[in-house]
């Protein structure tokens, strides 16, 4: 008995129900209690509320043109110079320029601020010596000339000896420390009056560093 020929059509259409419904039965069964954030992507885990709420702050906080990018750049240099500032008058080593952080270097300026150096003490020399020899009476000129060379020659001297006796008391208390450019370091600090320091000094005259 020869049978009526089937359609390709109603073929094809009966394998793709079969395949969707061996799908449905091999999807894995979920918890119809759990709730879902909307939110959340489909597919993946709901995030937890703490991680949700993080990542909407980093989305909001992160700049969306260049115009923003560069204020928020412009905002984070004048906060970081301000704390620079303050930690030069306070001395707060968190926030110091890298030129004056560490043990070395604080030890060097406390060296300094602890004593009287001649060098402190050149510019307001500079000028009494510079206002003698201006004025011509008798022989100021020659004294201001004879003034000006001991000035020099006890700076130097001055300078001499303290650079010898904190380059020793580094080595002794800081024997594994990076110490160059430290005395160099020092010795233009004497150069400067005492209130014109940066950063401020933290010790008195006469006290040990």
């Amino acid at each position: 008995m020869r049978g009526y020929p089937v359609p390709l059509g109603f073929v094809f259409r009966s394998r793709a129900k079969e395949e969707k419904a061996s799908a449905a039965d091999k999807a894995p069964l979920t918890d119809s209690k759990q709730t879902r954030d909307p939110q959340a992507p489909k597919g993946r885990p709901t995030p937890k509320r703490s991680e949700a709420q993080s990542q909407r702050r980093s989305v909001a906080n992160t700049p969306t043109t260049r115009k923003e990018a560069a204020k928020r750049s412009r905002e984070e240099r004048r906060q970081a110079l301000s704390k620079q500032r303050e930690a030069l008058a306070s001395g707060d080593e968190r926030y110091l320029p890298a030129r004056d952080k560490g043990p070395v270097r604080r030890y060097a300026r406390d060296f300094v601020d602890s004593r009287f150096n001649v060098a402190e003490f050149f510019l307001p020399m500079a000028v009494l010596i510079l206002v003698l020899s201006m004025v011509r009476v008798g022989s100021l000129q020659s004294i201001a000339l004879l003034l000006w060379l001991v000035v020099i020659v006890l700076i130097v001297l001055d300078s001499i000896v303290n650079g010898f006796r904190l380059k020793k008391q580094l080595n002794e208390r800081f024997p594994d420390e990076t110490k160059r450019g430290a005395v160099a370091y020092a010795l233009m600090r004497s150069l400067q009056m005492r209130r014109l320091r940066l950063p401020k000094p933290q010790v008195k005259r006469g006290e040990r560093p």
